[in-house]
C-alpha cells in the first residue's frame, strides 16, 4: 500500500476520542485524506515508499477552524479602536465600508487574512462579508478551506441593492461552487437589528430547502436586546424561534447575553454558539456564559471575529482566553479544561459548519488538514502535558507546519504560496486610502 506522506510526531492529539494524546505515532496521508493513524514503527512498515516528515519536538493537531470572521476587514485592523460596538459600527466602520469596500478590497483583505491565519494554524475559516465571490476567489488562491456566508442585510451596498438581491447573488455563488472540495456555504443574515422579519421569513424558507448552516450575530450586546424588546416585544432568540430559525444548523455568534431558558432552548434545538472572547472583551460586550453552555450540551466553537475588532486572527489566543474566562466567570477551574478548549477550536467549529465528517479531528477517512506546533524553547519548558501547553503556553509563533487537504501550505514558519508572501504593495495601498479615517 502506498501513501504520499507520513508525518511522524512526538505527540499527536486527534481530538477524537476525547482526551487522547498519542506518543510516537504517525499519520499517513494519501492524496487529500488521512489514510491511517498508527504507531510510528507500524506505519513505517505499512508505507515503506512514502515521503516522511519527522517532527521530533512537535505536537500534531487537526487544523484550527475559525468559526466566525470578516476576513476582508483585516485591512481595517486598528482603524477605529477603543469604541463601543454601535458607535464603532455606525460612526466608523460602516462609513469606511461605504467609501471603500469593493470586490478588489475584499480580495486583497481576504488574501492578507489567509496569510495570517495559515501561519497561525487556521486551515478553515467561516466568513461573513460583502462580495463573497471575491472572498471565495481569494480563499482558492490561498488554497485554504472556507465557508462563505450568503450575507443579507436590509440596507443597500456596493455589493447588492436590497435583501432579495443579496440572497439571489449568494445562491448563485453557492450553485456555482457547491461541489468544490475546499468550499462550503452558510446563509448569513447579519444580525437581528439589521434584518427584517420579512427577510428572515425568506431565509427560513431557504433553510428548509438548502442543507446549509445559519450564521448570524446573536445576543452580542445589551443594546441589541433592548432594541429588540422595544421594536419586537421579545428578546432576539425568542424572535428567531417564532420565525422558525432555531435548529441544529444555527450558529449563534457571540451569545454573550443569554438567560438560562435561552441556553436550554439552544441546547434543545441542537444549535451552536460561536464564542469570540477577544472581540467581546475589546468591544466591552461582556462575558459569554461558556460553562453553562457546555454543561447544557450546546456545541461551542471559537472565532476570532474580524481583525478590526480583535485585532488578531489568532485562534490559539482565543483558546487560551476562552479557557481562562470560562473559569473566571463560572468560578470553577474545571469549567473549560485544555482538551475542551482545543475541541472547541477544531471539532466544535467543524460541527457548527456541518463539516464534522470531513474535518475537525485526525481520523482515517477525514481530510488531511493538519497543524504542527513545536513545543521547544525556554518559554515552553518543561512540558508535562502537550495539550496544556497548546492552550496555556504556546502561541501562533510556535506553529511551524500546516497542511490543507494534504498539501503543505506552511513549512518551517514560511508560507509556501508565493502569492501570500508578496502582499506588501496591496495592503499599503489600502492603508493609504483608509488612513484619512483614523483621526475621525
Amino acid at each position: 500500500m502506498s501513501a504520499t506522506l507520513l508525518i511522524r510526531a512526538r505527540w499527536i492529539v486527534p481530538v477524537e476520542p476525547a482526551g487522547a494524546v498519542l506518543e510516537n505515532h504517525a499519520v499517513a496521508v494519501l492524496g487529500d485524506r488521512i489514510d491511517a493513524l498508527l504507531p510510528a514503527a507500524e506505519i513505517d512498515a505499512r508505507y515503506p515508499e512514502a515521503d516522511v516528515v519527522d517532527l521530533d519536538d512537535h505536537v500534531l493537531i487537526p487544523g484550527l477552524v475559525n468559526a466566525h470572521t470578516h476576513a476582508a476587514m483585516t485591512l481595517m485592523r486598528g482603524l477605529a479602536d477603543d469604541r463601543p460596538l454601535l458607535r464603532w459600527l455606525t460612526e466608523h466602520i460602516w462609513p469606511a465600508e461605504t467609501r471603500h469596500v469593493s470586490a478588489e478590497f475584499v480580495t486583497d483583505g481576504t488574501l492578507l487574512a489567509c496569510a495570517e491565519m495559515l501561519r497561525a494554524g487556521i486551515t478553515c475559516f467561516n466568513d461573513m462579508y460583502f462580495f463573497p465571490e471575491a472572498a471565495l476567489e481569494a480563499a482558492l488562491q490561498a488554497e485554504m478551506r472556507a465557508a462563505l456566508g450568503m450575507i443579507v442585510v436590509e440596507f443597500p451596498s456596493a455589493y447588492a441593492s436590497d435583501p432579495d438581491d443579496y440572497l439571489q447573488k449568494g445562491l448563485a455563488l453557492r450553485d456555482r461552487y457547491r461541489e468544490h472540495p475546499l468550499l462550503s456555504f452558510c446563509l448569513a443574515p447579519h444580525a437581528p437589528y439589521t434584518v427584517s422579519d420579512a427577510t428572515f421569513r425568506k431565509v427560513a424558507t431557504m433553510l428548509g430547502e438548502l442543507d446549509v448552516p445559519l450564521h448570524i450575530h446573536l445576543h452580542e450586546t445589551e443594546d441589541e436586546i433592548e432594541r429588540s424588546l422595544a421594536e419586537h416585544g421579545v428578546r432576539p432568540i425568542e424572535r428567531m424561534r417564532r420565525l422558525g430559525l432555531l435548529g441544529p444548523g444555527l450558529m449563534a455568534v457571540h451569545g454573550v447575553h443569554l438567560q438560562a431558558d435561552e441556553i436550554e432552548l439552544l441546547a434543545r434545538h441542537g444549535s451552536s454558539v460561536v464564542h469570540c472572547p477577544s472581540s467581546n472583551l475589546k468591544l466591552a460586550s461582556g462575558f459569554a456564559p461558556v460553562a453553562q453552555l457546555l454543561a447544557a450540551g450546546v456545541n461551542v466553537a471559537l472565532g476570532t471575529d474580524g481583525a478590526a475588532s480583535n485585532n488578531r486572527l489568532d485562534l490559539m489566543q482565543e483558546m487560551r482566553l476562552a479557557a481562562l474566562l470560562a473559569k473566571a466567570v463560572a468560578r470553577d477551574a474545571e469549567a473549560m479544561p485544555a482538551h475542551r478548549a482545543l475541541r472547541c477550536a477544531t471539532l466544535g467549529g467543524a460541527i457548527a459548519l456541518g463539516l464534522e465528517r470531513r474535518i475537525g479531528s485526525i481520523a482515517a477517512g477525514k481530510l488531511a488538514d493538519l497543524v504542527a506546533v513545536r513545543l521547544l524553547g525556554p518559554e515552553l519548558a518543561p512540558c508535562f502535558d502537550p495539550v496544556s501547553h497548546l492552550v496555556y503556553a504556546a502561541g501562533r509563533e510556535h506553529v511551524t507546519d500546516v497542511w490543507v487537504a494534504g498539501k503543505q501550505q506552511v513549512k518551517g514558519r514560511e508560507l509556501l504560496n508565493p502569492l501570500l508572501s508578496s502582499l506588501d504593495t496591496r495592503y499599503k495601498l489600502w492603508q493609504n486610502a483608509l488612513g484619512s479615517l483614523t483621526d475621525s
